[in-house]
């Protein structure tokens, strides 16, 4: 299944209860820092189910893609792999010795948004900043993938702080100096947080970064399976100052290219310094809903780990951009097509657990 289909599959809904999850995180006075602040490693997880991947091929192309981005990152600082223990011996056989395997059961490969949030407590104590995967909006299966973040805790021994949401960090970007940015399609939603005012989830959200402004453009409902995900469009990449991936020519007929020009000036208007990216004009997968988004870029202790696409001129831009807004650090550009078939990319696919 593509993550831009919006199939229904069977998932689990989650249960919030106890005071408002503003308040549980302000009292713990949390701080998610940037993701160019030092890291201890890097999660992500491994695909494996038939139920979301109901073609065997694609699936092992998939799965070899993610073995490409562990190893990738792995030279730079360590990475674990989530995996149910039944696939280790597999996956070892991918991997090199600096990816590690923990015995934690998975459905797909999307560790941004169902793996843990890490934050820090004003003293540095590490905690998980748990925003509750239900599949977006019950729309894929998550019988394993919603419990990963509270598992990785309980692993760890870290506290959960719950949000009082429900929803996926690819969904809100943060430049780690008390900005946000995130569509209301993907949070003001019945699908995840039905009853709650967007005042109310940007409460939740602030207290839950340690953040104090929030940017909020339209974004897309319905359009795909994230409702429209913030982090394959525009990015933070350090206090007040973002990169965006646009299309040269907007089509005013397509709404996805309307709700991106919308996110851009919300950027703007919120006093935010703004450098575009283009979309790429060629590409190896041309389908109407591959995800060909350079935005969509992961920073680890070192390095930049970005998509290219097979267009050497608007390839050669995204890493000349991404060198200039992350100096200091290689930018590593990998073919991660399989990735974009499914709706995402290798920030989609990766989650950062602070030092």
């Amino acid at each position: 299944m593509n993550r831009r289909d919006v199939l229904k599959h069977a998932g689990g809904a989650a249960v919030l209860a106890g005071m408002p999850g503003a308040l549980m995180a302000r009292e713990g006075g949390l701080n998610v820092p940037p993701e160019d602040a030092p890291h201890q490693r890097t999660f992500m997880q491994w695909p494996n189910s038939r139920a979301v991947y109901d073609d065997a091929e694609f699936l092992r192309m998939t799965q070899a893609t993610i073995a490409e981005i562990a190893n990738t990152i792995a030279a730079f600082e360590p990475v674990t792999l989530l995996a149910a223990e039944g696939h280790h011996a597999r996956i070892g056989r991918m991997v090199s010795g600096d990816v590690e395997l923990w015995d934690i059961p998975t459905e797909d490969l999307w560790c941004r948004d169902a793996g843990p949030l890490f934050a820090h407590r004003p003293d540095g104590a590490l905690v998980v900043s748990h925003l509750q995967f239900n599949g977006w909006g019950n729309k894929q299966v998550d019988t394993h993938d919603s419990q990963i973040a509270t598992r990785v805790a309980d692993r760890l021994g870290l506290p959960v702080v719950p949000s009082g949401l429900v929803g996926e960090a690819g969904g809100v970007d943060h430049d780690g100096h008390g900005l946000l940015i995130g569509h209301e399609s993907s949070w003001v939603i019945d699908n995840r947080n039905p009853g709650l005012s967007r005042d109310e989830i940007e409460a939740r959200l602030l207290a839950a970064y340690g953040a104090t402004r929030m940017i909020w453009a339209p974004g897309l409902r319905g359009q795909d399976i994230t409702d429209y995900h913030i982090d394959s469009l525009a990015r933070f990449t350090g206090p007040n100052r973002a990169l965006i991936n646009l299309p040269d020519e907007p089509d005013e007929g397509d709404p996805l290219h309307m709700a991106a020009l919308d996110t851009h000036d919300a950027l703007i208007a919120g006093g935010v310094e703004v450098e575009v990216i283009p979309e790429p004009w060629e590409r190896r997968v041309n389908s109407f809903d591959f995800v060909a988004s350079y935005a969509n870029y992961y920073v680890c202790n070192g390095a930049v780990i970005a998509a290219e696409f097979g267009d050497a001129e608007t390839d050669e831009i995204a890493r000349e951009a991404l060198a200039r807004h992350y100096p200091g650090r290689e930018v590593i550009m990998l073919n991660v097509d399989p990735l974009g078939e499914h709706g995402g990319g290798i920030h989609c696919a990766t989650q950062q657990m602070p030092a």
